[in-house]
C-alpha cells in the first residue's frame, strides 16, 4: 500500500482534511437561499465520501450539525442515520427531511435503539409503522402504539392485534387508537383486561338502527325464499333485531330462556344446558361456549342485556357456572361487580350488536378446524386472498 492509499484509509487526517471536512459541512448546512441545489448535492457527495474515512467524532459532529437541516442531501442523512446509534440519534429524533422510504430502510438495517428513536418521532408514516410492527420488538411496539403522532395502517394493526394475545400491555394502548376497527376491537375483547373490555364495549358497539332500517325489506325477501341462501342468511344474522330465537323456544323443553337459566343454576351448567341456552338466545354453540368459558365474565352481561334477560337473572347465570357471588364479608365479589356494572352501562341495542357480531365472527363455520378443512379442499384463490373479517377473527380468538 503506498503512502497516498494509507492516508486515505486512515481515520485521522491532517489539518487540510480537517479544514476541508468542516468547510464542506458548513456548505451542506447552509439554508436553501444561500446555496444552489446542484452545488449542495455535489458537496454532499464529496462529504459522504470523506465520511467513509472519518472518525466517530467527525461523523457525530456532522450528524449534530445536520440534525435540523431539511435541505441536506438525503443520501448523506441516510448514511449517518445508519451509523452507530450515538451518531444517528440526533438525526432520528429531530430531522424532518427523511421520507417513509428512508425510515423504512433504516428500520430494516439498524439496531433496536434506532427503531425505538423512530417509533418516538413526532410523525411516523403508515409504511414506517408497518415496518416497525413487522419487527415486533415488544418495547418498540409499545412506544409506537402509545405515540399519537404514529399513523397505524390496518395491516400494522392486524399484526399488533395478533401480538396482543401474548403481550397484554398492548391491549390497553391499542384500544385508545382511533384507527382500531370494531372487528379488531371485538376480537381483542377476549384477551383484554376489565378496563379495556369496558372501553371496547362502550366505543366499538353500534346500535345498527340505520342498517336495520335500510335492510328491513330484505328480511321479507329472505323469508319468501325460505332462508335458502346461506351467504345472505349469515350476513342477516348480524343485522336482525330479534332478541331471542322463537323457533328454538317452540322446540325447547323450557318455557323461556329464564327457565333454562334457573335449571342451570339448580343442576349446574353442563354441555346440553349451555347449548340449549345458546339456541334460545339465537346464537351458535361455539359462541355460547366462548361466552360461558370466558374467565372475565363480561360476555354474560352482554348476553343477558342483548336477549332481554332482567338484571335479577344475571347472578343466577353467574352462579350456574359455580362462580362466587360474594366474598367472605358478604360483599359482592369484585369480578361479579364488574360484570353487573357492564350490564348496567350497556344499552340493549349495543349489546345486541356485540352479541350478533360475536356470533357472526365466531361462527362454527369459521372454526379453526373448518378453516383447515376448507383450505385442504382447495378453496378458490381469490377467496383465500380476501380472507374475510370473520375468518381472521376466528383464527385470532381461537389461537389458530
Amino acid at each position: 500500500m503506498d503512502d497516498m492509499e494509507a492516508q486515505m484509509n486512515s481515520p485521522k487526517g491532517g489539518r487540510a482534511r480537517d479544514a476541508l471536512f468542516r468547510r464542506l459541512l458548513d456548505l451542506v448546512a447552509m439554508p436553501a437561499s444561500r446555496l444552489a441545489h446542484q452545488d449542495r448535492n455535489m458537496v454532499g457527495d464529496i462529504l459522504l465520501d470523506m465520511l467513509f474515512h472519518a472518525t466517530t467524532e467527525e461523523r457525530s459532529l456532522c450528524a449534530s450539525r445536520l440534525a435540523t437541516s431539511r435541505e441536506a442531501p438525503r443520501r448523506l442523512l441516510r448514511y449517518l442515520a445508519q451509523c452507530s446509534f450515538e451518531i444517528a440519534q440526533p438525526l432520528l429524533e429531530q430531522n424532518e427531511a427523511f421520507d417513509a422510504c428512508d425510515l423504512s430502510e433504516i428500520v430494516e438495517s439498524t439496531s433496536t435503539e434506532h427503531r425505538m428513536a423512530i417509533a418516538r418521532r413526532k410523525v411516523v408514516a403508515p409504511g414506517v409503522s408497518a415496518a416497525l410492527a413487522e419487527h415486533g420488538e415488544p418495547h418498540v411496539v409499545r412506544e409506537l402504539v402509545a405515540n399519537p403522532g404514529a399513523l397505524l395502517p390496518e395491516s400494522a394493526l392486524d399484526k399488533l392485534l395478533t401480538r396482543s394475545r401474548d403481550e397484554s400491555q398492548l391491549c390497553a394502548l391499542m384500544v385508545e387508537r382511533l384507527e382500531l376497527r370494531p372487528s379488531q376491537a371485538m376480537a381483542m375483547f377476549w384477551w383484554s383486561d376489565g378496563a379495556t373490555r369496558r372501553k371496547i364495549l362502550q366505543r366499538h358497539a353500534a346500535d345498527r338502527l340505520e342498517v336495520i332500517e335500510t335492510c328491513k325489506d330484505v328480511f321479507e325477501m329472505m323469508a319468501a325464499e325460505k332462508w335458502a341462501d346461506p351467504v345472505a342468511r349469515k350476513a342477516l344474522q348480524l343485522i336482525e333485531r330479534r332478541q331471542r330465537n322463537r323457533e328454538a323456544l317452540e322446540r325447547s323443553p323450557f318455557d323461556s330462556l329464564e327457565s333454562a337459566i334457573n335449571s342451570a343454576a339448580m343442576e349446574g351448567m353442563n354441555a346440553e344446558l349451555a347449548q340449549e341456552i345458546g339456541y334460545l338466545c339465537g346464537i351458535k354453540p361455539v359462541t355460547i361456549a366462548k361466552i360461558l368459558s370466558d374467565n372475565g365474565g363480561e360476555g354474560l352481561a352482554v348476553l343477558c342485556k342483548a336477549t332481554g334477560v332482567k338484571r335479577d337473572f344475571l347472578p343466577v347465570l353467574w352462579a350456574s357456572l359455580r362462580r362466587p357471588l360474594e366474598i367472605d364479608n358478604d360483599e359482592m365479589h369484585p369480578q361479579f361487580a364488574i360484570v353487573a356494572e357492564t350490564y348496567e352501562i350497556l344499552t340493549v341495542a349495543k349489546a345486541q350488536t356485540t352479541l350478533r357480531y360475536w356470533n357472526w365472527s365466531l361462527s362454527s363455520a369459521f372454526s379453526p378446524q373448518a378453516l383447515r378443512e376448507a383450505q385442504a379442499s382447495g378453496a378458490p384463490a381469490n377467496e383465500e386472498a380476501a380472507f374475510s373479517t370473520s375468518q381472521r377473527t376466528a383464527r385470532l380468538v381461537f389461537g389458530s
